[in-house]
């Protein structure tokens, strides 16, 4: 956030930098209202930029073996031009490198989900997904398995056959 506030400043410097060139070399000919309205105009301008160069710019940085399931785009009515062109805040991403079987209970992966959100840290989320049952669960504090390693007491949450989540784990979309 900090290098954002400093990318911000030096577009608003630039922007009254160019305004300030040209009204020298055209000898005043620039009003000296375009200054400031250069500045404002480049510091929104690069505001906006980072905030669509977010999601490609992360993806980038996202070691091998990381697998988009989910993304959340964005449209505020403070920021009109997202209704045409919205941008992504958000995404889930699934490590496959992290995915875990257990012969004993088939069909059931441990894994890590992460969850990405602009100006947050990443989250870890360790779950388990079903992909015979069409279902997963998140691993947290207290869930207990028993001695083949199945789970006992997770809280399982039912998804479509076709989930991205599901899909990305157990291959193709479950039928």
């Amino acid at each position: 956030m900090f290098f954002t506030l400093i990318a911000t400043l030096f577009a608003g410097l630039a922007g009254a930098g160019m305004v300030m060139l040209l009204r020298t070399v055209l000898k005043d000919r620039v009003p000296k209202w375009a200054t400031p309205i250069a500045a404002g105009a480049a510091m929104i301008a690069a505001t906006i930029g980072s905030e669509y160069a977010w999601y490609d710019g992360t993806l980038q940085t996202l070691p091998a073996g990381m697998e988009v399931v989910a993304t959340r785009e964005n449209q505020s009515w403070w920021r009109p031009w997202t209704f045409v062109v919205p941008y992504t805040d958000g995404f889930v991403a699934v490590d496959q490198s992290s995915v875990r079987t257990n012969d004993a209970v088939p069909g059931v992966h441990l894994l890590n989900v992460y969850v990405f959100a602009r100006w947050q840290a990443a989250t870890q989320i360790p779950s388990l997904v079903d992909c015979i049952g069409s279902r997963r669960a998140d691993v947290i504090d207290g869930i207990e398995f028993d001695e083949n390693g199945a789970p006992i007491d997770a809280d399982w949450r039912e998804v479509t056959p076709d989930d991205a989540l599901l899909a990305a784990v157990c291959g193709e979309a479950v039928s």
